[in-house]
């Protein structure tokens, strides 16, 4: 947070958040819509519409109590939350919107305080002669009034007015319950859970009726103005949202009993006909009404503050202009007045309804991100994260779900909307924001639980048989990692969708701060790397001070997939002997792995265009021929090689041919590989012509050649001589498999 947000002070204690959130709750709607409510769906209906609501309202109380209580909570309340949970860039797309929504929230108290007007239009028109029938009479000039004093006197007014408010709010509610009528006397209460059916819909009420439970949040965006937030937030939000639930029930019931179904629906005001003083309902909906939109006015201005201080936007003298605070308390004035223009904007159309709809799909999103915090806080498991006061993850998973599922019940088109805005936003602001985060730490820890959970429970799973069910996870080990990327490459290719893939970049010498050092730069090297080529590869660094010794560490590095390591890949280069004979001195070691072998000969000319990878059969390595075909299908998968075909060779003696190349026909249509059979060729062996000879002269063109080699030829004082002679082809993978796979 910026220093011109930390420099806010904090005067208020927990009354203010409590009053702040049980005005906005016991607001507007309790007075002009709950009877309607009340009247559409029924008692029955309406305490189901109670309880759905709360289910959600509560279950982001208690996960926005958590979270309050694990970290200091500066100015923009729950904006502060979202962005310093997950990361400004998404942060501030959800800001953005829960400003746009606390700003339209002023325009609708707005309306509906010009609606407590209705009670004296019939006097106005026998007094003066003229008849109102536009409430904007009302609604803007107290909306302008309203901005005067927000812009002159700020937060300190606002909460003085809220202990007047609340009182006439109180007194109005005493006033309702201890009224009575006709039908009242005479009501059954078995009547109370009578079916009762509505054109409009179940949903069409409770969208309507939802943004009276969205209050409990309100008093939140008064953290930067709070002595200590991490006590105030969740005594304050917490109680505010059970003492409006159970208000809520007992005015549901009052209305039901009071006053029939079409008086309920067709009276706005008819709380007015059940009080025992009728006036006192419109005196009460104009403090409530009026009470909400100074608890919204002091909100909005304070997120949007907060925004601009985080350096959201693009343009560094907006983000100043609105951040910008008085001298004295640091109050919001600038904010202040961009959403006075957004409110006069609402305030103008007219429509309560249309506006309560609007409202509702950014506090849903809203709280679906505080809840969904929560939850992933409780899966990451985070040492860091130590709420004194702790909410449980299922009630912070179902209010998550709950406020997707609703924000679509309530209107498609509008959630979509408000998603898309959300989206475009979080590209927008992640496109032209200059030092902005993206994912933070929370999806790490979560990203780190379900690896470590998944990998448990593979490394417990009943092993597959290799031969069946075989896919590769390979180890390579490098020292010339970035003097040559073939390896890099191979292993992308690999570990892409089928196979896992560690790459091991190996530092020879002595562990030491220096050589540590230079290890972890050329790591980061590497992952920069893997990064700009999209590479699913898993990169390490490893220091020792002899070859064999990094040969032994790396084949007993543990799989990253939860299952073990079956393969080892080593690359050279062609014409250069010292490490490939290291490879083959430290043979033995790879057997005790059981590990399958790869050697990658690099040449100059790379891997070409990816267009042609040439498998080598004969019989006497007739156990690779199935790791060699499975390995080129995988490679073949990346997009590297979307144009790429795979050729199969095989030598062997002319009466053999047509059976061999039979069995080869079938082994690949069988195993539903991209071979066609015409890319099968079966050559002769001739007398006087090497093997070396004949793939030198039809691999010239390959990109890649795939050649088996046999175990038993690594022991010969000649084994280097397997690895040489190729100098007219490209890059080559020798292959060795430990136990011959099966191709299904």
């Amino acid at each position: 947070m910026s220093n011109i947000l930390a420099s806010t002070k904090s005067n208020f204690g927990t009354l203010p958040v409590f009053l702040t959130a049980i005005s906005t709750i016991l607001g507007a709607i309790m007075f002009l819509r709950f009877g309607f409510a009340v009247g559409s769906v029924g008692f029955t209906g309406t305490l189901l519409i109670i309880f759905i609501g709360h289910s959600v309202t509560f279950a982001t109380a208690m996960a926005l109590a958590e979270i309050a209580t694990n970290q200091k909570v500066e100015g923009g309340g729950e904006y502060f939350i979202i962005s310093r949970s997950f990361g400004f860039n998404i942060g501030a797309a959800i800001g953005l919107t829960l400003y746009l929504s606390q700003a339209i929230s002023v325009a609708f108290y707005v309306i509906a305080f010009a609606e407590a007007f209705e009670a004296i239009k019939p006097w106005i028109n026998s007094e003066f002669g003229f008849e109102l029938t536009d409430n904007r009479v009302f609604s803007v000039p107290a909306l302008l009034l309203l901005i005067w004093l927000m812009v002159s006197k700020g937060a300190n007014l606002g909460v003085k007015a809220l202990y007047v408010v609340v009182s006439i709010l109180a007194l109005s509610l005493i006033l309702f319950f201890m009224g009575s009528t006709p039908y009242s006397e005479a009501f059954d209460n078995s009547l109370l859970f009578k079916n009762v059916t509505t054109d409009k819909g179940f949903f069409y009420v409770f969208a309507i009726i939802f943004p009276a439970f969205t209050g409990m949040t309100a008093g939140v965006g008064l953290s930067g103005d709070l002595r200590n937030p991490k006590k105030s937030i969740p005594l304050g939000t917490l109680s505010a949202t059970i003492v409006g639930m159970i208000v809520y029930v007992f005015i549901a019931y009052k209305l039901a009993s009071s006053a029939s179904p079409s008086d309920l629906v067709n009276d706005q005001l008819v709380m007015s006909q059940i009080a025992l003083w009728g006036p006192i309902i419109p005196i009460g909906l104009a403090a409530a009404t009026i009470s909400s939109a100074i608890g919204s006015f002091m909100v909005a201005p304070r997120t949007l503050q907060a925004i601009g201080g985080d350096q959201v936007f693009p343009n560094r003298f907006i983000n100043f202009w609105v951040a910008r605070g008085t001298k004295d308390s640091n109050e919001p004035r600038n904010a202040t007045i961009l959403t006075s223009i957004i409110a006069l904007i609402f305030v103008l159309m007219g429509d309560v309804n249309a506006v309560a709809e609007i409202i509702s799909m950014f506090f849903m999103v809203t709280y679906g991100s505080l809840c969904l915090i929560s939850f992933l806080q409780h899966f990451a498991a985070d040492p860091s994260y130590r709420p004194s006061f702790k909410s449980k993850w299922y009630f912070s998973l179902f209010g998550a779900i709950m406020c997707i599922y609703l924000m679509f019940k309530i209107n498609t088109i509008y959630a979509i909307a408000a998603i898309l805005v959300m989206v475009l936003l979080y590209f927008y602001i992640t496109y032209r924001g200059d030092n902005q985060k993206g994912m933070a730490r929370i999806f790490q820890g979560v990203i780190y639980q379900f690896s470590r959970t998944m990998q448990v429970f593979l490394q417990k799973t009943e092993k597959e048989t290799a031969e069946e069910y075989w896919r590769p996870a390979v180890v390579c080990l490098s020292k010339d990692s970035f003097e040559r990327y073939s390896a890099l490459e191979i292993m992308k290719w690999i570990s892409y969708r089928y196979g896992f893939g560690t790459f091991i970049h190996f530092v020879q010498g002595y562990l030491s701060n220096e050589l540590k050092a230079d290890a972890n730069n050329k790591l980061q090297k590497l992952i920069q790397l893997a990064a700009s080529s999209k590479s699913n590869v898993f990169l390490e660094a490893l220091i020792s001070p002899s070859n064999t010794g990094a040969i032994a560490h790396a084949i007993q590095q543990p799989g990253i997939s939860g299952q073990p390591n079956n393969t080892m890949l080593f690359e050279f280069k062609k014409g250069e002997r010292d490490w490939l004979l290291e490879i083959i001195q430290n043979y033995s070691l790879l057997k005790v792995a059981e590990y399958d072998l790869c050697i990658l000969a690099s040449s100059d000319k790379g891997f070409g265009y990816k267009k042609n990878i040439h498998i080598w059969i004969r019989k006497e390595d007739y156990e690779n021929v199935n790791l060699m075909i499975l390995l080129s299908y995988i490679i073949l998968g990346h997009p590297d090689w979307k144009k790429g075909e795979i050729k199969i060779f095989a030598t062997f003696p002319e009466k053999d041919l047509k059976q061999e190349r039979e069995y080869l026909t079938e082994l690949t249509s069988s195993g539903r590989l991209p071979i066609s059979s015409k890319n099968i060729r079966v050559l002769p062996i001739e007398s006087g012509v090497s093997r070396k000879e004949v793939i030198n002269k039809y691999s010239v063109e390959a990109d890649l050649t795939l050649i088996g080699f046999h175990g038993s030829m690594m022991k010969s004082e000649k084994a280097i001589e397997l690895f040489e002679g190729y100098d007219s082809i490209g890059n080559i993978l020798f292959v060795n498999t430990l136990v011959s796979k099966y191709i299904k």
